[in-house]
C-alpha cells in the first residue's frame, strides 16, 4: 500500500471513534484532511467541530459541515489528529503543518485524543523530525540562541523565500538534531522560554490512542 493509502485506511477507521450527536476536535494536516473527507460521508451524524487550522476549517466547510469557535464549546468528546512522530507511550511530534498551537488548545478540552498516522511515524524516540516551536516574531531570534543552547540546530521555517506567519500570527522555529529522552521535560523546559507561544511536544497530553496504517492493517495502540 502506498503512504497515501494508508493514511486513508486511518481516516476511515477513526470514524467509528466519532460519537453521534456530538461536536468533536479535528486536526491538521494530509492524514486528517482524509478523515475530513471521510467525516463528510456522515456529517448529518455529528452537531460540527471545532478546527485547528483556518485550512481546516475551510475543508469542512467544503463538505457542509458546521465549524464552531471553541469559544462557544465547554467539551468535546473527542479529538482527532495526525502526528510527524510517536512513541509506544503516545508522545509525539506535532507541528509539521504550522498548526501546532491551535491543535494543542484544542486537544487540551477533548476527552480522548486520537491519534491517526502511517506506521512510519512510530518510533522509539522522537526528534528524527524537526521539532516545531512557534515564536513571537519579536523573539524569534532571542529564543533561537536558547534553543541552539539545549543542543539541536534552530532553523526558521520559510515558505516562498519569506519566514512562515502561522494562524496565529507568529513564527516557526523547526529545531534538528535533537534526541529527545525525556519528551515531557523538555516540553515544559521549551514552553518555558520566554516569547515561545508553544512547543510541537505533545506529551503532557498526548495521545490516548493510535490508529497506525501498516502493510497488514490498521494497528491500534492503547496508552
Amino acid at each position: 500500500m502506498t503512504q497515501d493509502e494508508l493514511k486513508q485506511a486511518v481516516a476511515r477507521a477513526a470514524i467509528e471513534y466519532v460519537p453521534a450527536n456530538e461536536i468533536i476536535g479535528v486536526g491538521t494536516g494530509s492524514t486528517a484532511n482524509y478523515f475530513i473527507d471521510e467525516l463528510g460521508k456522515i456529517k448529518d451524524r455529528i452537531k460540527g467541530a471545532v478546527a485547528s487550522s483556518e485550512a481546516t476549517a475551510a475543508r469542512l466547510r467544503s463538505h457542509g459541515i458546521a465549524v464552531l469557535d471553541l469559544n462557544d464549546v465547554d467539551f468535546l468528546p473527542v479529538y482527532i489528529d495526525g502526528a510527524d512522530e510517536i512513541t509506544a507511550d503516545g508522545a509525539m511530534i506535532k507541528g509539521g503543518g504550522a498548526a501546532l498551537t491551535r491543535e494543542k488548545i484544542v486537544a487540551s478540552v477533548a476527552g480522548r485524543f486520537v491519534c491517526i498516522a502511517d506506521g512510519s511515524k512510530l518510533v522509539t524516540q522522537l526528534g528524527a523530525f524537526p521539532l516545531p516551536v512557534e515564536v513571537i516574531p519579536m523573539a524569534q531570534a532571542a529564543v533561537a540562541r536558547q534553543l541552539k543552547a539545549l543542543g539541536g540546530e534552530p532553523r526558521l521555517r520559510m515558505k516562498d523565500g519569506q519566514p512562515l506567519i502561522t494562524d496565529n500570527g507568529c513564527m516557526i522555529i523547526d529545531l534538528a538534531g535533537l534526541h529527545i529522552a525525556d519528551p515531557r521535560d523538555l516540553e515544559a523546559r521549551i514552553n518555558n522560554i520566554v516569547g515561545v507561544v508553544t512547543v510541537g511536544l505533545f506529551a503532557q497530553r498526548g495521545a490516548d490512542v493510535a490508529l497506525l496504517g501498516t502493510g497488514d492493517g490498521v494497528q491500534k495502540m492503547s496508552f
